[in-house]
């Protein structure tokens, strides 16, 4: 025993006479002050008391805090600290985190900021994230190709801790359950000319002293040289002239509840990144395959003109799943990832003159419309237009494989109606995907009639591949699909029985796949990625567990039941968009409501100011964050 440890005899005689008391009945002990007071029964210490499971759940609006802002990413990403009762949310055009005052949701009120410019000049910060009165920020440099960092604060004072160095763009961040690591998703986008291409990573930032932050990192360079066969197994690895450790761009990450494993998307990648946390190791990159428009339970509306409902199926349209956000639940001692399937295209140097003139070192984008694709002229009629240069020059013009898309009445070489604007002519597709290929990877030739040829011009494309899934998904740890929400989403905002608005009073169908910063934009959405699901968050409710998807263009928020993992149930959505009519701008922000979802939080009802769960949703094209509150039906 040392010293510190001794105890006066009188207070020994006390512990040891209290030892005996479980064998031997005392009247009672001494206590440790040495008073003579007695106790005659033990202390009693209450069980906490169980979280109620519900029935179902809704969302209703409960208070908003606008920026003031329009279409500028006033408000992105929001966190929460229970503490201090204060919300902060990533501002991304004044390069700070605004700080709010929660302590009434129903009015939250900004009391400060967090500024990126005290880390590096120029600098802006992507996201934010929050444990235990730690705040965390993911801060690009000035050009985003350079290193950035990552840097901790104090909730309660926003007193700088301390900072670390990560990789180029700096994009998301999130703590490991412990709070002990932080971990970052360095997205490594290149230059708008693709001259610049940096590695894409995952910055492991042990936090355990916030004054003196240490990283360590998990790349992507073990892959490289291994392209070839990552392609074989459904990664997309295209950006030209791109290692696979610059190709793999992370976006968001999920950790498992042990803290022990994360999962990156790779957004334009189509796969998943799986991450050994203590090792700072890329164990594995999990291909996601494609989603078949051509069933029932993917169908999906592919064109805007004319603007009608038209949700059908589509054989040979597949579906890039894309995923931008990933949240980790448990259920049945299994890790299930959540997808958010936004879809996202390579599209760089497309506001440079000198790229669409056929100077293929300026950029490089990757969309391109189906009816432009297939047309019998060839592409030589969009040049100086919208036709990608890599596409000029892998050949004269594409055909549909006519037993894939006799359908629609593809014949050899000729679409038929295919490209037709109704029917699949305005469907933004990747001109990357699709086409046959042989055995090393280089496009199979056929002549302008459709006959193989090897002195032919034209590729034949067997099928086509559309952006996002327009759903979102469960995977399994290992990238397996559980299950997909398919057509669900689509469906749904074209039914009767489908409101938005704060009062749940306007027809979705009228607005159906609408974009966020248009009014009366019936159906324009529709060629491109749909609703756009684009954030996901997790909220755990008694013994089960819910996800709250943002639809970034024609907003509000899907809620699920997801406590089993292969059979979701639906339960709410709820749009707070006010004015669907008129063109959002500036100067009436005010009487839009809430446009473009962007991050979500949930906050469960024993850290929420109110006592009952709330979710904060920040929206980045009305500047404005959301305050919902959850309204539980029990059991």
């Amino acid at each position: 025993m040392t010293p510190a440890t001794k105890l006066p005899r009188m207070k020994l005689l006390a512990h040891s006479l209290c030892a005996l008391a479980v064998v031997l009945p005392l009247a009672a002990c001494l206590s440790d002050s040495g008073d003579d007071a007695v106790s005659t029964t033990p202390p009693v210490t209450e069980p906490p008391v169980a979280e109620p499971t519900p029935k179902s759940i809704s969302l209703k609006m409960l208070g908003r805090y606008s920026a003031g802002e329009f279409n500028v990413s006033a408000a992105e990403i929001p966190a929460f600290d229970a503490a201090s009762k204060r919300g902060f949310i990533v501002n991304a055009l004044n390069g700070v985190v605004d700080v709010l005052d929660m302590n009434d949701p129903s009015n939250p009120k900004r009391i400060g900021t967090i500024d990126a410019s005290t880390i590096v000049t120029g600098g802006q910060i992507n996201s934010v994230a929050v444990h235990d009165g730690l705040v965390a920020v993911a801060i690009q440099a000035a050009d985003k190709t350079d290193p950035g960092f990552a840097a901790l604060y104090k909730a309660d004072t926003l007193a700088l801790l301390g900072k670390v160095g990560v990789g180029a763009l700096p994009d998301m961040l999130t703590f490991t359950p412990d709070g002990k690591t932080l971990l970052v998703a360095n997205e490594g986008e290149p230059s708008d000319d693709y001259q610049t291409d940096p590695v894409g990573s995952i910055s492991i930032i042990d936090v355990s002293n916030p004054a003196s932050p240490s990283a360590k990192v998990a790349g992507f360079t073990a892959w490289n040289g291994k392209e070839a066969e990552l392609r074989a197994k459904g990664v997309r690895i295209y950006g030209p002239k791109a290692s696979a450790a610059q190709d793999f761009e992370p976006e968001y990450i999920a950790v498992s509840a042990d803290g022990k494993t994360a999962w990156a998307t790779l957004q334009e990648n189509n796969a998943l990144a799986r991450i050994d946390v203590a090792k700072a190791t890329v164990t594995d990159i999990l291909p996601l395959g494609y989603k078949d428009h051509g069933l029932e339970a993917n169908a999906l509306d592919a064109s805007d003109e004319p603007a009608k409902l038209n949700i059908r199926t589509y054989p040979g349209v597949r579906g890039m799943y894309l995923p931008d956000a990933i949240a980790a639940y448990a259920a049945g001692g299994k890790t299930y990832l959540v997808t958010a399937n936004e879809g996202d295209a390579r599209a760089w140097g497309e506001d440079t003159d000198a790229y669409w003139a056929g100077d293929a070192t300026k950029g490089f984008v990757e969309e391109f419309r189906v009816k432009h694709l297939v047309h019998a002229s060839g592409f030589a009629r969009r040049r100086g237009d919208d036709l990608p240069p890599q596409l000029d020059a892998l050949a004269a013009g594409a055909l549909l494989n006519p037993e894939t898309f006799a359908y629609c009445g593809a014949t050899a070489g000729n679409p038929g109606a295919c490209r037709d604007d109704d029917v699949l002519g305005r469907l933004q597709i990747s001109w990357t995907l699709g086409y046959r290929q042989d055995a090393t990877g280089k496009p199979v030739k056929f002549n302008a009639q459709g006959a193989e040829d090897p002195a032919g011009d034209r590729i034949m494309y067997d099928h086509l591949y559309a952006y996002g899934g327009r759903s979102f998904s469960i995977w399994d740890q290992d990238g397996k699909l559980v299950w997909d929400s398919g057509a669900q989403f689509e469906r749904l905002l074209a039914s009767a029985d489908c409101k938005v608005g704060p009062n749940r009073d306007i027809p979705c169908a009228t607005y159906f796949n609408s974009g966020h910063d248009e009014g009366k934009g019936f159906d324009s959405r529709s060629d491109a990625k749909g609703p756009e699901p684009e954030g996901v968050e997790i909220g755990v409710m008694g013994e089960k567990t819910f996800a709250f998807i943002g639809l970034e263009r024609m907003g509000g928020v899907m809620v699920y039941d997801i406590t089993d993992p292969k059979a979701p149930v639906f339960m709410d959505y709820f749009n707070t968009r006010a004015n669907w009519e008129e063109d959002p701008s500036a100067d009436n922000l005010a009487k839009m409501g809430d446009l473009g979802p962007e991050g979500l939080k949930f906050v469960p009802a024993t850290k929420s100011p109110t006592g009952q769960p709330l979710l904060i949703v920040g929206h980045e094209v009305s500047g404005t964050t959301a305050v919902y509150e959850v309204t539980r039906v029990l059991q």
